[in-house]
């Protein structure tokens, strides 16, 4: 009976699963490395739209008519392109939303029952991009109410 069980203490029993991970380590941590690296930024990288605050139906409805808006002839530019277009001119080669003193505020107010007046500023360590609209909620009409908002509309008017 004491030789059977030195004979079971010499020879432990292989583990296939210990074996299999052993030699497939190295791979697999390659690939959760090229992941985190790689995709992941990609997910968590901060966009306009990422950075406008929580909104009720009715003003997100309004937000979506404005930014959505591409000119009458459906010229293929959003506002929301123009604006990042214009962001990312402003700030080559950085990422401007994942700046701490980036702010983003959108503030929505009804000017009557069928049109909302839309102030979207943005500010930066730069400075600060002020942007005033008037959108119809019934005909999705856009109007501007400063220069910089003008220049966005005329832009996506304008697009070929």
């Amino acid at each position: 009976m004491s030789r059977e069980s030195k004979k079971k203490k010499d020879k432990p029993k292989k583990n296939d699963f210990k074996s299999f991970l052993k030699k497939r380590a190295p791979i697999y941590l390659a690939l959760i490395a090229m992941f985190v690296v790689f995709v992941v930024p990609e997910y968590t990288k901060g966009t306009l739209e990422k950075s406008f605050p929580e909104l009720s139906d009715e003003n997100q409805q309004v937000v979506d008519i404005l930014m959505k808006y591409d000119g009458p002839n459906d010229s293929g530019l959003t506002v929301k392109e123009a604006l990042e277009n214009k962001i990312s001119e402003e700030y080559p080669q950085e990422k401007i939303f994942d700046h701490k003193k980036t702010t983003v505020d959108l503030a929505i107010t009804n000017v009557n029952s069928e049109e909302h007046r839309v102030v979207l500023n943005f500010k930066s360590y730069k400075g600060e991009m002020n942007y005033d609209w008037n959108v119809n909620i019934i005909s999705e009409e856009i109007s501007s109410n400063n220069s910089e908002s003008k220049y966005i509309i005329e832009l996506v008017n304008y697009y070929d």
